[in-house]
């Protein structure tokens, strides 16, 4: 081979090593890209995590607890009680993505930036910048909830439960839904029922299910529903999903009346179903 071919080979190779170099990054870059979960919609500020206190909530070295928005996970056991399917694992799975952020997490505040318990409501967000409560929805170790007016990453949550659902994941590998007439405690829960009243009063609008459960949308919070929706709900299925009151232990309880209430702020947490 000729020197000006040697040197020639030896310029292409050159190129071709320089152009891998800028190539396989890209690659990797793209893969890392995919696996992002519900992206923030806007800047993050970020905060050291001091432990994990269950699956759906943290405590922050700055000494606040901080409540992941729209995720409900399984209840760890309190005062005697035994934890509920799933919620070990769900803590471990929140603990195993703060670990992998190396404890450092970008908060998104809600609307409402405090519960009534003084805890940071927020989306929080590990360094890759996947959405951890998505992720534990993705796994089925979680419900996704809509509680206004947090609820502006809704539609990628759902989507991320919807997936776990449709593949028996966690809580779903057995259907959670129960009929009003299987409640036997308050707590949040996920109900289905046939409507066999609505009505409107001072009081809200009240949707009856067979079975004893009432679902309750207070007069301030019906604007985010389309009432003409609402109102044709009779002898429809629906799914409801939210913390149920026992009004009996409320004292009042008239005759006739159904025991359970349920109270919903956002239509997310309805749905009519087809059987």
């Amino acid at each position: 081979m000729t020197l000006g071919r040697l040197l020639g080979l030896a310029r292409l190779i050159k190129k071709a090593s320089l152009a891998g170099a800028f190539f396989v990054p890209a690659i990797w870059f793209s893969a890392a890209q995919a696996q992002v979960l519900c992206p923030a919609p806007r800047a993050v500020t970020y905060a050291q995590v001091e432990r994990v206190a269950d699956g759906d909530s943290l405590r922050l070295k700055d000494g606040r607890s901080v409540r992941l928005i729209g995720l409900n996970a399984p209840e760890t056991g309190k005062k005697g009680r035994t934890d509920e399917p799933f919620a070990d694992a769900a803590r471990k799975r929140l603990q195993s993505l703060v670990s992998q952020s190396g404890g450092r997490v970008g908060l998104l505040p809600g609307k409402q930036p405090q519960d009534r318990y003084g805890r940071t409501l927020a989306h929080v967000f590990g360094a890759n910048g996947s959405n951890f409560e998505a992720q534990l929805l993705a796994d089925g170790l979680g419900f996704q909830v809509a509680l206004a007016p947090n609820v502006e990453m809704l539609d990628c949550q759902q989507a991320a439960e919807r997936g776990a659902r449709s593949a028996k994941k966690g809580l779903w590998r057995q259907s959670p839904v129960q009929a009003p007439q299987q409640i036997s405690h308050s707590g949040f829960a996920l109900v289905g029922g046939k409507v066999s009243k609505v009505q409107r009063n001072r009081g809200g609008l009240w949707i009856d299910l067979e079975g004893g459960l009432v679902v309750r949308i207070a007069p301030d919070q019906l604007d985010n529903f389309n009432q003409v929706n609402l109102s044709n709900l009779r002898g429809r299925e629906l799914e409801v999903r939210g913390w149920v009151l026992d009004r009996a232990q409320r004292g009042g309880l008239k005759t006739g009346q159904a025991r359970w209430m349920l109270s919903l702020t956002h239509p997310g947490m309805l749905k009519v179903t087809e059987h």
